[in-house]
Order: C-alpha cells, then structure tokens, then sequence
C-alpha cells in the first residue's frame, strides 16, 4: 500500500488484513533499516557484501531452470545479485512501488527508464527545466534512433496537452527542477498525459522518496541518482528505477541486462547503509536549507533566492502539497555576472565548490558553467539559468557556521 510521506497501514482500518510482521506494513524508520535484509548461514547484523560475479549450480538442470525463468536462484550478476537484490527491494518498500530495478548509476536509470519503452517514429514530450545531461539524452540522444521530442514548460498545463500527440509514448519530467527549483503539478500532469494515453517518468531525485512519492499522483515510472541523498556522503555511484512489475519485467528487464548498466555489489551495499540514515539526513538538510534560504533572502548582495518552502517561491503553494519538505537544495541569484559569481564561491572556506548535491557536506556550483553548460546559452536563458546563479546543497554542518559562510563571501 502507497502512502506519503513514511505513512503505514492503519491497524484499526477493517477494510485491510493488517500483518505487522509484514514489511509493506513497516513504518518509514523500520522500512530503511529492516527493508529487504536477508541474512546468510553466519547471521551477520550488517547486510551481506556478495562481492561475485557469478553463481555455481548444484547441477546442470538447475543452471538451465534458472536460464529458462524457471528458477528464482542468481545466474550471474549482471543479472542479479544478492546485496543488489536487498538495496532494489530496500528502496521498493520506501518508494511503495511493485518493483526496483538498480543501475550503475542515475543517467543509467533515466536512459533505461525511457529508451526500454521507445522505438522510431515515437514521441516524447519533456518539461523544459532539465538537468544537462536529461537534456541531452531528449534532444540528442534519442533522436539519433528515430525517436521526436517535444520540450514545454512544465508549468503550463496547456502546453503539456497541445505537445501530447497519438505518437507519444511517455512524458518525462523532474520537479522540482535542477537548477531552478520550478516544481510541476504532478496529479494535473499524470492526468493530462494518462487521458493521451502516455506513460510518465518522474526523475524524483532532488525531493528523494523521503519529501515525495511521485507514484501516489500518477507517475507510471520513477528514477533516481542514488549518487545524491541516498547514498549522502560523496563515495559511489547508483541509480535505481521504480515501477510496476509488468513494466520491469516486460521492458526494463530485458533492456538493462542486455545493455550491461548494471550496480556493483559494493556500491549496492554502500547504498543500502546510506538509505539506514536517509529520512534522519533528508529532514535536518530541509530545515537546514529553510533556514539558510530565509536568511539569504535578508543578505545584501543577494538578487533572489529559490527555495520550494519558502513563501517567495512562486509556487509556494504547490510546493508544500506535493512534498513535505523543501529538501536540501538552495538556489539564489547574485548581483553581478559570472565574475563576481566565481569570487564569491572563491571566497568560501567551508562550503566546496561540486557539481554533486544531496551529501552530507554542503556543496555549491555554478549551473552556468558546469552542470548545464552544455544546454547552451539560449536553452539556459529560456529557463532562467543566468550567469548571476548559484546552487547550493546544503550538508549536515552547523547552519550557523554555513551562514557565517555564505554571508561573509557575498558581502566581503
């Protein structure tokens, strides 16, 4: 049963057969650390690291029983494996999906995710405000195989229904956005693009599935970087993608293991210890980052700050419906150019300049110039990225320390 956020089964609703025992039935807390566990004969407390590529059979029947689909056992671990199996089924508890496919790593998840179900002559229609590389795979990388897009601002409900043709096969969409922070009424535009027939795939990652639960609005298919607030410390790669079960094992399945995007066991593992702590990391970093946004907003120097729970975001309103926390990103836009941009950033002592966001030391990057350079300027300016903006994910440090920070470089 879906529930949002961290919701669980109501004992005293007669209407369902409530199992304690049974993990979908688990709080959030017990979901992320119990979620998936499975012990082996030494009955270690921690997760098992099955750090093999391959599996051994009993006997030749058995290997061809597990080739036929016969067989639940491993085959291989491009295929499947054990600690990637518990962080697939660990994540599917949390999401409150059918099923979990895990991958080498987010942009793995999200070309999975859309070009398992496309083919030539298809139609894809995408909100505008996208990371750089979503943007790519869009507009260059799928065209490539005969597959049209369309690009409309995710905002605007009648754009998405004038895009939407007999052709389109799903919409694909992140809210909120990176690095903008524009958010999209989800239950306005899975309905939208049900009605036209069209699947839809939510990149979930800067809320997590701790702030939003994409598919209790609609969504057929959600993706995330585990690389960001999952993992939340900076040390590996991963990527994962929640869906029906019809939907992994028709399509999913076939495309990923045939293509070879598949997660290591030992970032599997990493994974699975980041998501023990990633309701307690994911709330603090929000009200952390509520914080830090609020303050900015009073910094001279400071042209505007984006923030989804802040009452200046335009929409503010939407925000807090959708999603129970801002989460742990700010973005704000400074008086000045690039120049004055990258002296503020040199002037930081504690926070680091990085591309990544959602670790537990709080980060900042130029968009402009790094994660969505290679949009262009004119795609950049059509979604507000301007050379005056910074983004910033805010980590685990006092947030008094981060102020000082910020407020120092900005108006030293």
């Amino acid at each position: 049963m879906q529930g949002f956020p961290g919701s669980k089964v109501d004992p005293q609703d007669q209407s369902v057969e409530f199992d304690p025992t049974a993990p979908e039935h688990w709080g959030e807390a017990t979901k992320l650390v119990r979620g998936g566990l499975t012990r082996s004969q030494f009955g270690e407390t921690s997760e098992a690291l099955y750090l093999n590529s391959g599996f051994v059979y009993p006997d030749a029947e058995t290997a061809a029983a597990r080739f036929a689909g016969e067989d639940d056992g491993f085959v291989y671990s491009r295929y499947g494996n054990p600690t990637v199996g518990m962080f697939e089924e660990r994540l599917r508890l949390l999401e409150g999906a059918e099923a979990c496919f895990a991958t080498a790593s987010g942009m793995s998840a999200v070309y999975g995710a859309l070009a398992c179900q496309l083919k030539a002559g298809d139609h894809v229609v995408a909100s505008r405000a996208l990371f750089g590389s979503c943007f790519q795979i869009i507009t260059n990388i799928l065209p490539r195989f005969g597959i049209t897009y369309e690009l409309v601002d995710g905002k605007d409900h009648d754009a998405w229904r004038a895009a939407l043709t007999e052709n389109t096969k799903c919409v694909f969409l992140e809210t909120p956005s990176n690095p903008t922070l524009e958010v999209i009424d989800l239950e306005a535009v899975c309905e939208i693009a049900r009605s036209a027939g069209a699947r839809i795939v939510v990149d979930n990652v800067f809320a997590s599935p701790v702030l939003q639960k994409p598919l209790t609005y609609g969504a057929d298919v959600v993706v995330y970087s585990g690389t960001k607030h999952i993992d939340g410390q900076g040390r590996c790669l991963g990527g994962a993608v929640l869906s029906s079960e019809e939907f992994k094992e028709k399509e999913l399945k076939p495309f990923l293991r045939h293509t070879g995007p598949a997660l290591s066991p030992f970032n599997a593992w990493v994974l699975l210890k980041g998501l023990e702590t990633l309701s307690l990391r994911i709330r603090h970093q929000s009200s952390a980052a509520l914080e830090v946004a609020s303050q900015l907003e009073t910094v001279t120097g400071v042209e505007g700050v984006l923030y989804p729970h802040l009452d200046s975001h335009p929409q503010a309103g939407l925000c807090r419906k959708q999603m129970s926390h801002g989460g742990s990103v700010v973005t704000f836009r400074i008086d000045g150019g690039r120049e004055r941009a990258f002296d503020i950033m040199r002037r930081l002592s504690i926070i680091d300049i990085s591309n990544n966001l959602g670790d537990s030391k709080s980060l900042i990057t130029h968009p402009a110039s790094t994660t969505h350079r290679n949009i262009g300027e004119e795609e950049r300016a059509r979604v507000g990225i301007g050379e005056n903006m910074l983004r910033l994910s805010v980590g685990l440090e006092e947030t008094s320390d981060l102020l000082a920070d910020l407020t120092q470089a900005i108006t030293g």
